[in-house]
């Protein structure tokens, strides 16, 4: 596939990269950093944050992790409801989410020590973590620091309609669908000569002003 992206587009989206590269390294620093010990809780996060503020999960997993969610398991459904700790959307599903993924991640935890690759485990995860698709799961990875997959949320996909690289952001998506656009992400990022981890996080701050996990 041949990238051709409107110059206009291409100047903006080299002159955001130059600009905020420093805190784009520095987080993706962070994520590289994250300690075996908290990727449930990372986890966690990215079960909640699906059509829900990316604030508002955080406070809800960093109170998980503080009551010790993993350890001594509680039902979390009045935590993600409770008007002083914010509200997550379909909190009642996303409760019986977190409680399942208590049950289901710590068997998979091995794995994050072994040579399989991002892709194989993204395929391994979105099988056996409830309610943990793709992107979910690509989410999941990015944020305990690797990169191997491509996190193809409405941001992105809004972005690289906006490079030319897609004609719409598509409604729905098989895995199948999914490899498709993360493989033209990857050309993309080629194209720009971003790293594909840099390019989703610039992507991601000119549409929200911010760089969040």
């Amino acid at each position: 596939m041949t990238i051709r992206i409107p110059n206009s587009e291409r100047d903006a989206v080299l002159r955001l990269y130059r600009e905020i590269l420093p805190e784009i390294r520095h987080r993706l620093d962070e994520f590289r950093g994250v300690p075996p010990a908290r990727y449930f809780y990372e986890l966690c996060y990215c079960l909640l944050t699906p059509q829900s503020k990316a604030s508002v999960c955080a406070l809800a997993c960093s109170e998980l992790e503080r009551r010790g969610f993993l350890q001594q398991p509680f039902d979390p459904e009045s935590l993600l409801r409770s008007p002083g700790d914010g509200y997550v959307r379909f909190h009642r599903v996303k409760a019986r989410r977190l409680v399942r993924a208590r049950e289901s991640f710590p068997p998979l935890a091995h794995l994050f020590h072994t040579s399989i690759t991002d892709r194989e485990l993204r395929v391994i995860l979105s099988d056996r973590i409830e309610g943990l698709g793709f992107k979910e799961a690509s989410h999941f990875l990015r944020n305990i620091g690797r990169t191997g997959v491509t996190i193809l949320d409405r941001h992105i996909l809004r972005g690289m309609v906006e490079l030319g690289v897609l004609r719409s952001v598509p409604s729905s998506m098989s895995r199948t669908r999914y490899e498709q656009i993360e493989t033209s992400f990857r050309e993309l990022a080629d194209a720009l000569r971003i790293l594909p981890e840099e390019l989703d996080l610039l992507l991601w701050s000119r549409k929200t002003g911010a760089i969040l996990k």
